[in-house]
């Protein structure tokens, strides 16, 4: 099943991404206490060439198996101004091509933007917050495209600009676009 590869190859991915950043960040350290040893610096670059090779194969497999499976949700995804291939390559395969959810508001839920009201008792209201129980990449992956959107697109910038101007938080003003 292309769905179930595809969700497998992400986690893989995540896992090697996370290693990269840890590797990278002992090559740091290494580098802020002193001058590392000629063999630690060569086996910590050489084991971040190796995760960025594996890296760069995942996607090129995710590429290829989506395209296979739903070019058309890929091409209509990264027409719109600030999504890029690796956003929408997640996007679609963590809605399974926008099959799973019938409504935009479910999409929304899914991915954690749903707005929560913060209320005690009759008199205390707290100030309502997206209720972040969802899937965190995929909200994060829209945060940057809504950034993103908001440079390059002219409609989202608009939106940007007036709910921003309306006194909002420039966080609420990215979460609508």
């Amino acid at each position: 099943d292309v769905q179930a590869e595809c969700l497998q190859l992400f986690r893989l991915m995540d896992s090697y991404l996370k290693k990269r950043t840890a590797t990278k960040n002992k090559l740091h350290a290494e580098e802020v206490l002193g001058i590392p040893s000629k063999y630690v610096y060569g086996s910590l670059k050489r084991d971040i060439n190796h995760l960025n090779k594996e890296v760069k194969r995942i996607e090129d497999r995710l590429l290829e198996l989506v395209k296979q499976d739903q070019q058309q949700q890929l091409t209509l995804l990264t027409s719109i101004p600030g999504i890029g291939i690796k956003t929408a390559l997640f996007l679609v395969v963590i809605t399974d091509g926008f099959t799973k959810f019938e409504k935009a508001s479910q999409l929304c839920s899914y991915v954690g933007m749903t707005p929560r009201i913060r209320e005690s008792g009759s008199s205390v209201r707290g100030r309502s917050r997206i209720s972040k129980v969802g899937n965190k990449k995929l909200r994060n992956l829209l945060f940057v495209c809504a950034f993103n959107a908001c440079k390059y697109n002219k409609g989202c910038r608009e939106i940007y600009q007036r709910i921003v101007a309306k006194g909002k938080s420039k966080k609420l003003a990215l979460i609508a676009v």
